[in-house]
């Protein structure tokens, strides 16, 4: 045998292809796979359609399931008559009827007030040649550039000295205007030496001195800032804060007072805003807020109505130096009403509920003072909004069901059988389902028995329905609910509730559908299991008849060998 001779490929020594008609015998031993792929096929499609169809049924399951919990018939509207006045909303169950509401007076919070003045004056004297104007401590941060006085332009800047301003004010204006400064009442003052009307401002101005020291035009000779000027500086530490009265945290860094009965920390090291918002994300229910304006701190009650604000400094004396202790509380105001002319009736806040109404269910929020009435109604849109929805569902299981069991025909006239064609639980499912929804309830006494009695019919072409006469259901809803109500609830016939259990039998764990997905899963992997194990008989054969024409390539391969030599012999 020749060395290195591959005899595994076909025809090297007989000239014969014979992997070709090995691969041609295998093809033909494959005959029964192709058949059982084509088996496979057809059972995993209508596993597939199987599959659409119950997701569509899941659907409207819970179409259905909306049309029997939640009180949907129960469901109520409520519209005010003025909602410049109030608002309104409703809950399930609540009476209808329409509810007049006179409001006399609308809620406020309480609001704790401190004492005013509580910064330090801008300087101890009515020298005021040390206060420099970056650094005062103005109500508004004061802003360099220009300011007008009777008409001359003053420029200032962050370094200059409040004498040195008032220096130029005199100087711009021929030494008319004399500016001065009163510790006692931390005011500035200017003065018109000719008792001329002094006029401030002009719309040039690019500083805002005389904002910060609110000096406006009065029309006379004399003007004088409108409170005091001294403020807190809210963004320092408390130790450079400038209140009267110095913050201390109790000389241990642990400060701690309590607001409505909860405790709120801090430090010498916190500026006073860091507090600010520490009380208000607390649970203390206040906003805490400096007034620069007034010079005074504020506590807010988050919520409305005649309630105090319970405060002590524990350690430390952060209320007392801010004034809060020493202040005063202007009391908040309950909302007060009457309702279908009663009696003055009263809420801590501007919602009224049926805590204070009566009126279970019916909450209404006022807006302003002044007369309305709300209108309490069936919500017949939301109830119709969901039979319609669940007509559009039931339409589509129909519509999905037709689609994968009808025939077609194409244009040359071949008929094409749907994937689901001739499949009984697919024809049985959308059978059971118009029945249903056309049958006629025995166990109800009114009027309304089928759903024909409410407008909507089949529409004759197939399974589906519609709503023909939109005008029957809003009759049924504005005058016979109950009735209607009883049509899909009755617990012995409702349709709602015998298409729930029908669906469920369906859908559910267990149901009809997850048995029949469950079977044909099992018969794909049948026909999976039997073609792996016939294309295994198949590449046994093939092995089998390479080994024999391997073993005829050998004796073919002898047979040229000892031709050859013969030949050689004889020519020798």
């Amino acid at each position: 045998m020749a060395e290195g001779l591959d005899l595994g490929v076909s025809g090297l020594a007989s000239g014969f292809d014979w992997r070709s008609l090995i691969d041609q015998l295998a093809d033909v031993e494959r005959a029964p796979q192709r058949r059982l792929l084509l088996d496979q096929q057809s059972l995993q499609d209508r596993k597939t359609a199987y599959s659409s169809i119950a997701t569509q049924l899941e659907v409207l399951r819970n179409r259905v399931t909306a049309l029997t919990t939640d009180g949907l018939f129960g469901s109520r509207a409520a519209k005010s008559s003025d909602t410049d006045l109030a608002t309104a909303s409703v809950a399930t169950g609540t009476v209808p009827g329409a509810y007049a509401f006179h409001i006399d007076q609308l809620a406020s919070s309480s609001i704790r007030q401190g004492t005013s003045n509580v910064g330090q004056t801008l300087a101890a004297t009515s020298d005021v040649s040390g206060v420099i104007l970056g650094d005062a401590a103005f109500p508004t941060l004061l802003k360099p550039g220009t300011f007008t006085v009777n008409g001359e332009q003053i420029a200032v800047a962050a370094t200059d000295t409040l004498a040195s301003v008032f220096q130029q004010i005199s100087t711009a204006t021929g030494g008319d205007v004399t500016a001065s400064y009163d510790p006692t009442t931390d005011r500035i003052s200017l003065t018109s030496a000719s008792s001329s009307e002094i006029v401030l401002g002009s719309a040039t101005d690019t500083s805002n001195f005389l904002q910060a020291t609110k000096l406006s035009n009065n029309g006379t000779s004399t003007v004088t800032s409108s409170t005091a000027l001294g403020s807190v500086r809210t963004t320092v530490a408390m130790t450079s804060a400038r209140t009267t009265t110095a913050i201390s945290d109790g000389g241990a860094g642990a400060g701690l007072f309590k607001i409505n009965g909860v405790e709120v920390s801090y430090a010498d090291t916190d500026s006073i805003t860091t507090v600010l918002k520490r009380i208000n994300n607390s649970d203390a229910g206040v906003t805490a807020s400096y007034d620069a304006v007034n010079d005074r701190f504020l506590i807010t009650n988050k919520v409305t109505g005649d309630i105090g604000i319970a405060m002590e400094d524990v350690t430390g004396n952060f209320l007392a130096a801010t004034g809060l202790t020493s202040g005063s509380l202007v009391r908040g105001r309950d909302l007060l009403y009457t309702l279908d002319g009663g009696g003055q009736l009263s809420s801590r806040s501007n919602t009224i509920t049926g805590d204070s109404s009566g009126i279970t269910g019916l909450s209404v929020t006022a807006l302003e003072e002044g007369d309305f009435t709300v209108s309490v109604s069936t919500d017949a849109e939301k109830i119709k909004k969901a039979l319609t929805d669940f007509i559009e569902d039931y339409n589509r299981v129909q519509g999905l069901i037709d689609t994968n069991t009808a025939s077609t025909t194409d244009a040359k006239g071949v008929v094409s059988a749907g994937t689901l064609a001739g499949e009984n639980d697919a024809f049985g499912i959308a059978s059971d389902l118009r029945r249903m929804v056309g049958a006629t309830s025995g166990f109800l006494t009114g009027t309304l028995k089928r759903l024909e009695s409410l407008g909507i019919e089949s529409n004759g072409d197939n399974n589906n329905l519609k709503l023909a006469d939109s005008g029957k259901l809003d009759e049924a809803l504005a005058n016979r609910l109950t009735e209607v109500e009883s049509l899909f609830l009755n617990e012995k016939d409702g349709l709602a509730v015998r298409l729930d259990e029908y669906l469920e039998s369906l859908v559910g764990e267990g149901g009809k559908l997850a048995k029949k997905d469950d079977t044909l899963e099992r018969q794909v992997a049948e026909i999976e299991r039997q073609l792996t194990e016939q294309e295994s008989q198949v590449q046994a054969s093939r092995s089998r008849l390479i080994e024999q024409f391997i073993a005829m390539e050998q004796a073919q391969l002898r047979i040229n060998q000892q031709l050859q030599f013969l030949q050689q012999r004889f020519a020798t």
